[in-house]
């Protein structure tokens, strides 16, 4: 079920520069980088009675065959390929993506701050932040339609930095089918950079009665 915060449901995109991915324990030279793209939406469950946190991700699209590859076999979830326009200066970003199967494109430009938009609908950083960090978890559609497999993401030293968008656009969340005109509102972005962590499986979820 949908995770809200102040009444309203938080879905978005989530953009990831991946390097030296590799197996725990092995060398950082033999890794490998891509850019990588996951739409996903802030939800909630029950499992023994007790509220779990995480996001759900329809789709994840990335600039790495290896990826598409692995996706669903080496590891949970699967990847769709995409070309990535990823510009960066000493404060300013713009990243763009179109992927290969025509459906989804974006855009993001910004530039870092320190404050979030005064009309966002966290009050402070630190909330945001901890919204998003509480949101490790992610499942995807598995092959089976009715089960989910899981990642978590582990975090060594989660830190987060606002960015003033002064363009945003998405295919996504501009297809007007799935979200009528005035049902989305751009709220808020964050910069994370130069972060350790590692990916986990967490096996599948699946859905009562199944």
């Amino acid at each position: 079920r949908p995770k809200t915060v102040n009444g309203f449901g938080i879905a978005g995109i989530c953009l990831i520069r991946l390097k030296h991915m590799r197996p725990k324990l092995f060398p950082s030279f033999i890794g490998t980088g891509s850019e990588n793209a996951a739409h996903r939406v802030a939800v909630e469950w029950d499992t023994d009675g007790i509220t779990q946190n995480g996001v759900y991700i329809p789709r994840r699209d990335t600039s790495s065959f290896l990826n598409t590859l692995a996706g669903d076999r080496l590891f949970p979830g699967g990847y769709n390929l995409a070309r990535f326009d990823v510009r960066e200066s000493e404060s300013r970003y713009h990243i763009s993506m179109d992927s290969l199967d025509g459906s989804t494109q974006l855009t993001v430009d910004g530039q870092t701050t320190e404050h979030l938009p005064d009309d966002s609908i966290f009050d402070t950083v630190a909330e945001c932040s901890r919204f998003f960090e509480e949101g490790s978890i992610g499942y995807s559609p598995a092959k089976l339609n009715s089960r989910f497999d899981g990642l978590e993401l582990r975090t060594v030293n989660w830190r987060v930095q606002p960015l003033k968008v002064t363009n945003v656009r998405s295919s996504f969340f501009d297809d007007r089918d799935a979200f009528p005109s005035g049902a989305v509102a751009f709220d808020n972005a964050l910069l994370m950079e130069d972060i350790e962590h590692e990916w986990h499986s967490t096996g599948q979820l699946c859905c009562i009665g199944d």
